[in-house]
Protein backbone atom coordinates (compact mmCIF):
# COMPACT_ATOMS: atom_id res chain seq x y z
CA UNK A 1 0.00 0.00 0.00
CA UNK A 2 1.51 3.28 -0.86
CA UNK A 3 0.79 6.41 1.13
CA UNK A 4 2.00 10.27 0.52
CA UNK A 5 5.00 11.67 1.98
CA UNK A 6 5.28 15.44 1.78
CA UNK A 7 9.32 16.91 2.18
CA UNK A 8 10.72 19.90 2.16
CA UNK A 9 13.95 20.61 0.70
CA UNK A 10 16.21 22.99 -0.72
CA UNK A 11 15.01 24.25 -3.98
CA UNK A 12 18.01 23.18 -5.77
CA UNK A 13 18.03 19.89 -4.55
CA UNK A 14 14.80 19.28 -5.58
CA UNK A 15 15.90 20.78 -9.64
CA UNK A 16 18.66 18.29 -9.56
CA UNK A 17 16.81 15.63 -7.77
CA UNK A 18 14.40 15.29 -11.00
CA UNK A 19 16.92 16.17 -13.86
CA UNK A 20 18.71 12.74 -11.55
CA UNK A 21 15.15 11.24 -12.09
CA UNK A 22 14.63 12.01 -15.80
CA UNK A 23 18.01 10.97 -16.90
CA UNK A 24 17.55 7.33 -15.23
CA UNK A 25 13.73 7.34 -16.09
CA UNK A 26 12.99 6.77 -12.44
CA UNK A 27 10.50 8.82 -10.32
CA UNK A 28 11.23 10.52 -7.16
CA UNK A 29 9.41 8.70 -5.08
CA UNK A 30 10.99 5.13 -6.50
CA UNK A 31 14.21 6.98 -6.03
CA UNK A 32 13.33 8.10 -2.40
CA UNK A 33 11.89 4.76 -1.62
CA UNK A 34 14.63 3.06 -2.94
CA UNK A 35 17.33 5.10 -0.63
CA UNK A 36 15.08 4.75 2.80
CA UNK A 37 14.85 0.88 1.80
CA UNK A 38 18.78 0.80 1.57
CA UNK A 39 19.34 2.75 4.66
CA UNK A 40 17.01 0.84 6.55
CA UNK A 41 18.38 -2.53 5.25
CA UNK A 42 21.55 -1.36 5.92
CA UNK A 43 20.86 -1.16 9.86
CA UNK A 44 19.77 -4.99 9.72
CA UNK A 45 22.99 -5.98 8.09
CA UNK A 46 26.15 -5.10 9.32
CA UNK A 47 28.76 -6.93 7.58
CA UNK A 48 29.25 -4.31 4.73
CA UNK A 49 28.42 -1.90 3.39
CA UNK A 50 27.72 -1.55 -0.53
CA UNK A 51 27.73 2.01 -1.67
CA UNK A 52 25.07 3.13 -4.45
CA UNK A 53 27.34 3.00 -7.13
CA UNK A 54 28.66 -0.58 -6.52
CA UNK A 55 24.98 -1.62 -6.60
CA UNK A 56 24.37 0.18 -9.92
CA UNK A 57 26.98 -1.84 -11.39
CA UNK A 58 26.17 -5.53 -10.30
CA UNK A 59 25.34 -7.64 -12.96
CA UNK A 60 26.75 -5.52 -15.64
CA UNK A 61 29.88 -7.95 -16.02
CA UNK A 62 29.04 -11.92 -16.75
CA UNK A 63 31.16 -14.36 -16.13
CA UNK A 64 31.30 -17.52 -17.63
CA UNK A 65 30.24 -20.19 -14.99
CA UNK A 66 33.76 -22.23 -14.93
CA UNK A 67 35.46 -18.61 -14.23
CA UNK A 68 37.54 -18.64 -10.97
CA UNK A 69 37.63 -14.97 -9.92
CA UNK A 70 40.24 -15.84 -7.01
CA UNK A 71 42.95 -17.55 -9.37
CA UNK A 72 42.60 -14.38 -12.03
CA UNK A 73 42.93 -11.79 -9.07
CA UNK A 74 45.65 -14.47 -8.15
CA UNK A 75 47.42 -14.18 -11.46
CA UNK A 76 46.92 -10.30 -11.58
CA UNK A 77 48.82 -9.68 -8.26
CA UNK A 78 51.76 -11.66 -9.38
CA UNK A 79 51.94 -10.11 -13.43
CA UNK A 80 51.57 -6.58 -10.77
CA UNK A 81 54.43 -7.38 -8.04
CA UNK A 82 56.49 -9.50 -10.03
CA UNK A 83 56.88 -6.95 -13.20
CA UNK A 84 58.19 -3.97 -10.96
Amino acid sequence: MNTKLTLKLNKRSIERAKRYAHKNKKSLSAIVENYFNMITEKENNDEFEISPNVLELSGIIKLDADFDLKEAYGKHLEEKYLDE
